[in-house]
């Protein structure tokens, strides 16, 4: 009886144990918490409500949410089992605050009365708390009913829902995406006359911030202050998130002002978040304020600047991150993570001359670099293509006693392999099955496409049979190598097979593999297979760029040049143009087919989406200026300039395409940009933007440029007379026509002879156009095309043909004139008209009104005079 009573006396009560396990949880000892109840049971004691709550909230926050149910249903039930509860003496640290616990479990005299099973009447909860916990409890166990059923049945047992049991269900069923349940709820929570703190406020922000619904978290942050709250921490930091996230930079400088009136500052998780804001917004002038406002004092954590130094690099920001890098700390250092952070800034901005000095300053402040570090800076150098570099920090990594994983390898073999470096690559990866680690489907992977690219099937095949003897299923990826290395060799039938297989996977081939077939086929001329492809990527909408081009190349390779085009238009309807080898598929067909104005467009849109053309692009607008209207001078001149990368000569050249097509604002737009400043610009070009301005109308500025041209000591040559002719005939001026004319005759180019023909007419001085006129010689020029126009709008349209050696004479009705006829003959026509004879170029027809021949008929009182020049 003694020893029983003393037994009594020394057992600790229920709120001693819960008390206990409590402070114990909170510490980090979870496990001797729960402990507890074994003791608890070993002496006798039957928890009562208060311990049960405690210990089901314990076992919830282990994540132990089955034996937490159990726990409290057996409870319910008067059961009290605690079978769950390990007993292991290793899992505790010797001399630790459960040692007691464990001696007297397992060495001492615990055989209490009650220890060989407790049992009690069945037991209903009369705590808030206990049915709050309940709830959180089948919430995060994802039993929703069960929480539903627990809440509705709170009243018939008397205990009433409180503020904590509302916040609580609102939690559950909003962190479970059923934000109209959580808004029912709170609605009922007025309802009821409930008033809702600042969690409830929190946990509704949060709800909406989960959705991205904005206007649900300001509304709900909007009402903390009308219902005489005051927004919190946690507040703060929810709000800002969002505003921050989606960048509406106003309303978050909005909350932080608020911040800073309520006396607080801005929470130290929000800073790398606002911060992020403004660097991705590009308000680097803010962000910088922003930083030295609320980042400066030594409380801030190491890892707070790590993120913000992230932000920047991100954006490729180094010298930014450098600045936050070496700001002043106060009594805190720096952690590794800093550095690796600053390594990976170094890294995307390719400045690897800053590593060295960063890693020196690492060692120097007895920081030893770890895992991250090594795999970073590898990473850098495998990505920068320094496969060298990379492979050293390896040995180095390895040395400092890491094992590389998997990936650590497969970063080294793959640049390994971009740099053609193969038996590197092969070395690299029998290493690596030397340490112990297996290669995964990355490394088979880059093996398998190197030897694919040069066209070594047996070396594919070899890795690909290693791969799935290792028990690794090839995958998309394997097998589009595969089919790109049979499709080198012409094995379309192996190709073909391997393409069937992918069609059985899910997703079925991707478009890689597709276009491999599609070149495959067209290689093979096979057009049945090409065009089957090509209309099924085009039905499933997945042909790209290179599809198209494949198609383009089948049909011009054909001489199918009206598909090849249609094909092209397709292409360049289809927003597919990503790069200049696209874009020169499409004007090869239109070179093609002569089509001046649409290759003119394309280089137009190649501009307008930064592409810049190559030397490809260039030879093809070379080849489409010969065939047009453009002297062969001209662009052999630009040619010269092109092939000698003279200043200006790409602009130069892409003005004179658009003039030639007719598009003078584009091409008065290119001049505008490379003439400026017009120092740097040489003849050639000065040339082109003189031909662009005197053919656009823009005199002024064409005496401009021959104005700057002089200043700079550019010497004209013939082609910027004859432009300086054109403005001069254009503006009336017949003096410095004649001094252009003067230069031009002294050149003794008929060609351009001819061209001055033009601007002579533009004065209407006719004695002087006939002047200019007989400079040149009719009889010796070829393949030219004149317009004569006489007053009254008369006009003729004159064709020499090339060669007429073995032509007819025939007759031809001269226009409305009944009394003129033309007579064709080998070298000369002989216009019959009141017994007058004109010797002039070979005539083909004659288009306008009754004649007026001022200057064909000797009698008659009005002129004519060229107005067209001449030269293809």
């Amino acid at each position: 009886m003694a020893r029983e009573e003393d037994a009594r006396l020394r057992t600790p009560t229920n709120p001693a144990y819960a008390a206990v396990a409590d402070a114990l949880a909170r510490a980090g000892h979870a496990r001797g918490a729960l402990l507890l109840l074994r003791h608890m049971r070993a002496r006798g004691v039957f928890p009562d409500e208060l311990s049960v709550g405690t210990f089901v909230r314990i076992l919830k926050d282990e994540g132990r949410y089955s034996d937490a149910v159990v726990f409290f249903d057996n409870w319910c039930d008067g059961r009290f089992e605690v079978g769950f509860v390990e007993l292991d003496r290793s899992a505790f640290d010797s001399g630790g605050p459960m040692q007691f616990l464990l001696d007297e479990m397992c060495y001492g005299d615990i055989d209490y009365p009650g220890t060989s099973g407790i049992q009690g009447i069945r037991r209903i909860p009369k705590l808030a708390v206990t049915y709050n916990t309940m709830i959180d409890l089948y919430g995060k166990s994802g039993r929703l009913k069960d929480a539903m059923d627990m809440f509705m049945g709170m009243p018939a047992y008397g205990v009433m829902p409180d503020t904590c049991t509302f916040n609580t269900m609102i939690n559950v069923f909003g962190s479970h995406g059923d934000a109209k349940e959580a808004e029912a709820l709170f609605a009922s929570m007025v309802i009821r006359g409930i008033e809702p703190d600042i969690k409830t406020f929190n946990v509704m922000m949060t709800v909406f911030a989960s959705k991205g619904d904005v206007e649900g978290v300001l509304k709900h942050y909007c009402r903390i202050g009308k219902m005489g709250l005051s927004a919190d921490s946690v507040s703060y930091r929810i709000v800002l998130r969002v505003l921050c996230e989606r960048k509406m930079v106003h309303e978050a400088e909005d909350v932080i002002d608020g911040i800073m009136r309520s006396g607080t500052c801005v929470l130290e998780q929000s800073l790398p978040v606002v911060m992020k804001m403004y660097i991705d917004q590009g308000l680097l002038d803010k962000a910088n304020a922003f930083f030295e406002r609320h980042c400066r004092g030594e409380e801030i954590a190491s890892k707070t600047f790590a993120a913000i130094m992230d932000a920047f690099a991100e954006r490729g920001l180094w010298e930014e991150a450098e600045h936050v890098f070496d700001s002043h700390r106060g009594v805190r250092r720096r952690d590794i993570v800093e550095y690796n952070v600053m390594v990976k800034a170094y890294g995307a901005a390719k400045r690897y001359d800053r590593v060295p000095p960063l890693l020196e300053g690492m060692n120097e402040s007895g920081i030893s670099p770890d895992e991250c570090t090594f795999n970073s800076l590898i990473q850098m150098f495998s990505t920068g293509g320094f496969p060298q570099r990379a492979k050293k920090v390896l040995g180095k990594m390895k040395g400092a006693g890491f094992k590389p994983k998997c990936e650590t390898y497969a970063a080294v073999i793959t640049t390994y392999s971009r740099n053609y470096l193969v038996s590197e690559a092969i070395d690299l990866y029998n290493e690596m099955k030397a340490s112990g680690v297996e290669p995964n489907v990355v490394v088979y992977g880059v093996l398998i496409d190197t030897f694919a690219e040069t066209g070594q099937i047996q070396e594919a095949l070899h890795y690909s049979n290693l791969m799935e003897e290792s028990g690794i299923a090839p995958n998309q990826i394997i097998l589009t190598s595969l089919i790109k290395a049979y499709s080198k060799a012409n094995c379309w039938k192996e190709a073909q097979d391997l393409y069937s297989r992918m069609k059985n996977m899910d997703g079925g081939p991707d478009i890689v593999a597709s276009n491999s077939m599609l070149n495959l086929y067209a290689n093979l001329g096979m057009v049945t297979k090409v065009k089957e492809i090509f209309d099924c990527l085009r039905r499933n909408n997945q042909a790209d760029d290179v599809s198209y081009t494949s198609m383009i190349f089948l049909y011009k390779n054909m001489g199918l040049l009206n598909e090849s085009v249609r094909i092209a238009h397709d292409l360049q309807n289809s927003g597919l143009l990503s790069d200049c080898a696209s874009y020169n598929a499409v004007m090869a067909c239109f070179v093609a087919k002569g089509k001046l104005r649409e290759c003119a467009e394309l280089v137009q849109q190649m501009q307008e989406d930064n592409i810049l053309p190559d030397p490809s692009t260039y030879g093809m607008i070379f080849s489409i200026m010969k065939i047009s209207q453009i002297s062969p001078e001209e662009v052999s001149q630009l040619e010269s300039a092109y092939s000698d990368n003279r200043s200006s000569a790409r602009q130069a050249v892409v003005a004179l395409l658009f003039l030639v097509a007719g598009m003078h604002a584009a091409a008065l737009n290119v001049c505008e940009i490379y003439m400026n400043p017009v120092l740097t610009v040489d003849q050639c070009a000065c040339n082109v933007a003189f031909k662009v301005y005197t053919s656009c109308g823009e005199v002024d500025k064409a005496f401009s440029l021959f104005t700057q041209m002089h200043e700079l000591g550019l010497k004209p040559d013939t082609a910027t007379y004859i432009h300086l002719a054109t403005c001069y005939g254009k503006c009336g001026m017949l003096g410095g026509l004649r001094s252009a004319n003067g230069f031009v005759g002294y050149q003794n180019n008929e060609v351009s002879l001819r061209k001055i023909v033009v601007p002579c007419k533009e004065t209407g001085n006719n004695t002087f156009t006939v002047q200019t006129v007989k400079k040149c010689d009719v009889n010796s020029v070829q393949n030219t095309e004149f317009q004569i126009q006489c007053s009254d709008n008369l006009t003729r349209v004159w064709h020499a043909y090339g060669s007429m050696q073995n032509a007819k004479c025939r007759q031809l009705p001269y226009g409305n004139c009944t009394r003129s006829k033309v007579t064709f003959c080998q070298k000369h026509i002989v216009a019959k008209h009141q017994n007058v004879i004109l010797p002039a170029q070979l005539l083909e027809s004659y288009v306008g009104k009754p004649c007026f021949c001022g200057l064909l008929l000797a009698k008659a009182k009005r002129c004519c005079f060229f107005k067209v020049g001449i030269g293809i």
